[in-house]
């Protein structure tokens, strides 16, 4: 038994273009300040601009389910590391329903930012017993 899919949500998109650009624009590669996405997890992407697709970068972060065991967060990660699975897990995250992402760019980066909502990613939580 698996978990709907993820819906599109503009407010999200709306919201992940804002803090991408912002990014571009000081150059900073930081997840924005959490009081200011209450309820909103945050998945970042950096790379050289024109350089990947955007199927790419959130390939990359799906990719960590090689490193994903169910369990009780944060005790999820075959490498004992939950960073090695934290995108992934946003991602499947069991009461995440909406998610938003945008890409901006400079002359020599690109930067994407996905939000989700419900943030995931909490500690003492189950996840990956139904997955994505």
């Amino acid at each position: 038994m698996g978990v709907p899919p993820l819906v599109w949500d503009n407010s999200l998109g709306t919201a992940a273009a804002g803090y991408a650009t912002q990014m571009a624009m000081t150059g900073r590669f930081a997840h924005s300040d959490r009081s200011l996405r209450r309820g909103t997890g945050e998945n970042l992407w950096m790379g050289t601009h024109g350089a990947f697709t955007v199927e790419a970068m959130i390939g990359g972060w799906a990719s960590e389910k090689r490193f994903f065991r169910a369990g009780m967060f944060p005790n999820v990660s075959r490498s004992g590391d939950w960073e090695d699975v934290g995108h992934y897990t946003q991602m499947i995250w069991p009461t995440t329903q909406r998610v938003g992402c945008a890409l901006a760019s400079t002359q020599r980066i690109d930067y994407l930012v996905c939000r989700y909502s419900g943030a995931g990613n909490i500690d003492g939580r189950p996840v990956g017993f139904a997955s994505r």
